[in-house]
């Protein structure tokens, strides 16, 4: 077993719908060269040396459908290619990207196979794969392999490369099922997401949107001036001023009354917040650190209770959650940071990384936690009493949720403060001692406002139920069950599709709407040429997608482009197949037979919405076949009316574009009608082009399922011309 190997031929990143799939995927050519006479059965130990680096590979159904299944098939023996695929998608799920898509399938060269797996990320998703060819190999040649430590490299790498989870749970959000709103993310690596398609799009970043005013952040950056706005609007506010010094400092405690809090004018994440400060040295050493932490300090009242962290989003509180402190318990022998680190910093929920609901807390990095140990009497190198409870942080990360617990007035409250600030998404911190209680009856205050607050407290507290923050947010930028989504047009076949996309693209143009055009004759908005090259791919198509300015959008696409890119879009209005001549695709991507240009295809007809349609040439009878597919409507079309296709879909009450003597027509089975005189149409010669006039009924039919008036389809087809 030591010379045999695992090459990997090609790898293409799928980014959009696909053959495998509606995801993005993965897929790799594989060739297992000698291993092709190696299934798993006939290599000694394998099965015990895999589930040995993978025991969680017990969980993979497999074929059978039962747990278990897939190291069942391993035991029975199977292929080296089928064995990556599941290794791959296990990395990933140990790496902390769960589920996902998965197949093996053979190619027509012995030997060579194609793996696809889910992509939750380009770099991530290649990095796993090589990743599980070095197990694999491991595992056949009976070598070592650190699967902790390549676990470990690969989470950081996903942890630095995808979406972070504030953002990932509004996209998550946006695309379940029941709302369906396409997201682009607009960077490789960063949180910058736009939901929704061109001129109907919205744009997200963290907990901020399009529309969280620049203003606003600004002033909620500003403690004070956020204090003196909720102040003048008559909402509670701790009493206090801003400080220059130290001795100023300890003087506005003196005016204010002790005990009192001393913060950075501008800061956030809660750094440099000193709370119940009752001597002059407390107060001067925190403000020496406050003032590193921001522009300036605030010396403001304490407020007796725990804090409080409200989400209000679209002036609705969604959610609220409770701050925790954080203790150590003594044992007579550990030092105040080995209790830290033990009774602390031990709970999987604290980490750096912004996927941990908790904070690591140390007390070199942290003066507020340092001042707080040193006021009971300790540094981090004490060794407290056994039994000797010390006080670590006084108002730490917000863990139980209690939003069923917030008194109405509080929550009126708290949705005042974000809309007096301006913030559409706001996290209002209040201190009180009950919140189920109004926050006159004990002295409780709103303290602070802070734009792009994060969510993963609400998504994952410590007691309580997790709240669906994602989904309100995405409620506020899509009202009343919009979409996002504007009018888009795909086109594919064998022939003809340039020429259909440009007819469709010039019919929405007419209608009324700024339309993008990608195909191979350029890139366009309206009539403008954006770029002259090819533009029949996903890089064209993508850069429409994302242009705010466009209200419709028609795409050509090729097999070539589907089979290396997938399709930009995740579903569209209108998908259009023109034609099929199997052999015309033959030759590329291990493409050989009529069923396998069927597969290509159809992945133009599987992303038509229910609410869109389907057009297809009633002429051939893949295409005729490929119809049952369509979640959303089929509009035929053809120039003979006779052929029987024709006739059951029209017998069926369904809508056709065919030729009828000398005209095109429209019919839907019990009424007719003329749209047009071929021999006014330039594009057909005069009715004398057949192949033209298929694309113009394509076209016609096209734009009857956009809802584009006849009189504008007429005007169309009698002035267009092929460039």
């Amino acid at each position: 077993m030591k010379n045999k190997d695992i090459k990997f031929l090609e790898i293409r990143y799928l980014r959009g719908p696909n053959i495998w799939t509606y995801r993005p995927v993965i897929e790799a050519v594989v060739d297992i060269g000698e291993l092709e006479d190696f299934p798993s059965n006939l290599i000694p130990g394998f099965h015990e040396r895999l589930s040995g680096f993978l025991p969680s590979l017990i969980d993979h159904r497999c074929s059978y459908g039962e747990r278990g299944g897939f190291l069942r098939r391993v035991r029975e023996g199977t292929w080296p290619a089928h064995i990556l695929e599941h290794v791959t998608l296990e990395i990933q799920n140990l790496a902390g990207m769960p589920g996902g898509f998965g197949k093996a399938r053979e190619t027509s060269t012995r030997g060579v196979y194609k793996v696809v797996v889910r992509a939750w990320h380009d770099d991530v998703t290649r990095a796993c794969l090589f990743a599980g060819r070095e197990l694999l190999l491991a595992a056949i040649k009976d070598e070592a392999f650190d699967v902790a430590g390549t676990v470990a490299h690969l989470a950081d790498m996903a942890e630095r490369k995808l979406l972070g989870p504030s953002t990932g749970c509004i996209v998550d959000a946006a695309t379940a099922k029941d709302r369906r709103i396409p997201a682009i993310r607009l960077l490789p690596t960063g949180n910058l997401v736009q939901l929704g398609y061109g001129a109907r799009s919205r744009r997200i970043w963290t907990a901020e949107t399009d529309r969280t005013s620049a203003i606003a952040e600004g002033i909620s950056r500003d403690k004070d001036l956020t204090k003196t706005l909720l102040k003048a609007c008559g909402v509670p506010v701790p009493d206090g001023r801003l400080v220059d010094s130290a001795e100023d400092a300890w003087e506005a405690a003196e005016e204010i009354g002790l005990p009192v809090v001393v913060k950075p004018s501008d800061g956030n994440h809660a750094r440099g917040v000193f709370t119940n400060l009752m001597a002059r040295e407390e107060i001067e050493s925190a403000y020496a650190a406050a003032v590193e932490e921001g522009s300036g300090v605030i010396v403001e009242r304490y407020i007796r209770g725990s804090e409080h962290r409200l989400l209000v989003v679209g002036g609705t509180l969604v959610a609220a959650a409770r701050g925790e402190t954080a203790k150590v318990v003594g044992d007579g022998h550990s030092t105040i940071n080995a209790l830290i680190d033990a009774q602390i910093n031990s709970d999987p929920r604290r980490g750096a990384a912004e996927e941990f609901p908790l904070d690591v807390i140390d007390l070199a990095d942290n003066p507020v936690a340092s001042l707080e140990v040193s006021r009971q009497g300790f540094t981090g190198e004490s060794v407290p009493p056994a039994g000797r409870e010390v006080l670590i942080v006084r108002s730490g990360n917000h863990t139980d949720d209690v939003t069923d617990l917030v008194h109405p007035d509080t929550a009126a409250t708290a949705s005042l403060a974000a809309r007096i600030v301006g913030l559409d998404i706001a996290g209002v911190d209040l201190v009180c001692e009950n919140i189920a209680q109004p926050l006159d009856g004990q002295r409780g205050a709103i303290v602070e406002v802070n734009a792009g607050p994060g969510l993963l407290m609400h998504l994952k507290p410590e007691s309580g139920q997790p709240r669906p923050v994602g989904r309100a947010i995405v409620d506020q930028l899509f009202p009343n069950g919009g979409d996002g989504r504007i009018p888009v047009v795909g086109v594919s076949g064998s022939v003809g599709k340039t020429t259909v996309a440009r007819l469709i693209a010039r019919l929405l143009a007419l209608s009324g709407k700024h339309t993008g055009l990608a195909c191979s004759g350029g890139l366009f908005v309206d009539r403008r040429c954006i770029d002259k090259a090819d533009s029949a791919n996903w890089g064209a198509a993508h850069r429409l997608l994302m242009n705010r300015a466009v209200e419709a959008a028609v795409f050509e696409n090729d097999t070539d482009a589907i089979l290396n890119d997938g399709l930009a879009y995740d579903r569209c209005q209108v998908g259009v197949i023109t034609n099929v001549e199997p052999e015309r695709h033959y030759g590329r991507h291990d493409i050989q037979t009529p069923e396998q240009v069927f597969t290509v295809l159809r992945t133009q007809v599987d992303v038509v919405l229910p609410s869109g349609a389907a057009v297809l040439n009633a002429s051939q009878p893949m295409l005729v076949e490929m119809a049952a597919l369509c979640d959303g409507e089929v509009i035929f079309f053809a120039v003979d009316p006779n052929l029987p296709a024709i006739a059951d879909h029209v017998a069926q009450g369904r809508r056709a574009v065919l030729v009828r003597g000398d005209e095109v027509a429209v019919t839907n089975g019990t009424d007719e009608t003329s749209l047009v005189k071929l021999r006014k149409i330039p594009l057909t010669d005069g009715g004398r082009l057949d192949f033209q006039i298929e694309n113009v009924l394509a076209a016609t039919a096209a734009a009857l399922a956009l809802g584009i008036a006849p009189e504008i389809i007429r005007t169309v087809l009698e002035t267009f011309s092929t460039p």
